[in-house]
């Protein structure tokens, strides 16, 4: 669990996108033709179609992805479909780590075939680590509005959840404020999910907390106090929380994505899950190719598959709202019963742009060590 719909009013996620540019990837090795360089390829139509595609990556055999919990927003799901569909193995790797360890993780393994092919990271560590992706262009790239992507295909949002606050109802009341968290019935029993300089749930715990508490998301400061004050009353928990925490109790509050909240409770039936009241907070995390990913054709199948319907209705199975979710509903291809139980979305989900978000994370990066540890 740890790690570090539509197109919402007043979600701006990517709004600075068309600003943002890459640097050319470097070539790999192909898929063994001379016809082919998977490792430059932008679209399908590189390959000659989505034909030409399967073969090149079926040839290669093998996927490397990383930081991607079964539990996660369904991809333990994902990644079985993905297998069954295609004559391919996903190895999966250091399923817990933060969206900065997957970037470390490349740097330290590029050129090794164990490398990842793709990210899944969160907006943060995406804008920041651009000249690590290779522009790639799903067939679905019409329907992703341009706020959800970049507009050569280094990154595209792919699904959102909202930021809520889950807990064991066998051990602590049922929060309805932020408020609530202080009393001394929570000490030493919360937890966010990873650090927020690193993790993209660990930062939108910190932003729900800011606009929760009179601040927006052009103001993080009041959402670093308030775990600041949490962490003076002696209620916060400066441990990841895991499954294993969870079922113990260890952690028995945990800020994290609906989705992920949700998940916990199909273990843990004294699991729970709330959205407080007033302004919800969400933001999408990116789907990218590692610009030196040893299976590069099986890297730009996993972004098709990704982005199709099949793949973007596990997401919301898990309670993930897909960024293809508009579209697919006028289309009538939505999964209804996911639909159905995942809800629909808040009236008012915020989310920082691009400009916010490195405001948020030049305060958070001089203030948390220091306030909360």
């Amino acid at each position: 669990m740890s790690r570090s719909r539509l197109i919402f009013a007043g979600t701006a996620l990517a709004a600075s996108a068309l600003l943002l540019s890459g640097c050319a990837p470097t070539p790999a090795s192909g898929t063994g033709t001379d016809e082919i360089d998977a490792a430059t390829a932008t679209s399908v139509a590189d390959f000659g179609g989505l034909e030409g595609l399967v073969e090149a990556a079926e040839a290669e055999g093998e996927l490397n992805v990383i930081a991607l919990p079964e539990n996660w927003a369904n991809y333990g799901k994902i990644i079985s479909a993905f297998e069954e569909k295609y004559d391919i193995t996903v190895n999966s790797a250091d399923p817990d780590v933060s969206s900065a360890e997957e970037i470390t993780a490349a740097k330290n393994l590029k050129g090794q075939d164990t490398a990842p092919d793709v990210f899944d990271l969160g907006t943060a560590v995406a804008l920041e680590s651009t000249d690590h992706f290779a522009p790639y262009q799903v067939e679905t790239w019409d329907d992703i509005p341009a706020e959800n992507k970049e507009e050569t295909g280094l990154w595209v949002n792919d699904y959102t959840g909202l930021m809520s606050i889950g807990y064991n109802e066998d051990l602590v009341d049922v929060p309805s404020s932020l408020d609530d968290l202080l009393s001394a019935g929570y000490k030493g029993k919360i937890a966010v999910n990873g650090d927020p300089t690193q993790a993209g749930a660990a930062f939108a715990a910190v932003g729900f907390a800011a606009i929760q508490s009179g601040g927006s998301v052009d103001d993080f400061q009041p959402g670093i106090d308030f775990f600041a004050e949490l962490n003076e009353a002696g209620n916060f928990l400066p441990l990841d929380p895991t499954p294993a925490t969870i079922a113990s109790g260890e952690t028995a509050v945990v800020f994290d994505w609906s989705y992920n909240n949700l998940a916990e409770g199909k273990n843990v039936p004294s699991w729970k899950t709330v959205v407080l009241d007033g302004p919800a907070y969400g933001a999408y995390y990116n789907q990218a190719v590692n610009a030196d990913a040893p299976n590069p054709a099986a890297a730009r199948l996993w972004q098709e598959f990704i982005f199709s319907d099949e793949a973007q209705n596990l997401y919301l199975e898990a309670g993930a709202y897909p960024v293809r979710l508009a579209v697919m509903e006028e289309a009538g291809t939505v999964d209804e019963a996911a639909s159905k139980s995942a809800g629909s979305a808040p009236d008012e989900l915020l989310s920082p742009d691009t400009a916010q978000t490195d405001a948020a994370n030049a305060l958070l990066a001089e203030q948390w060590a220091a306030l909360v540890g």
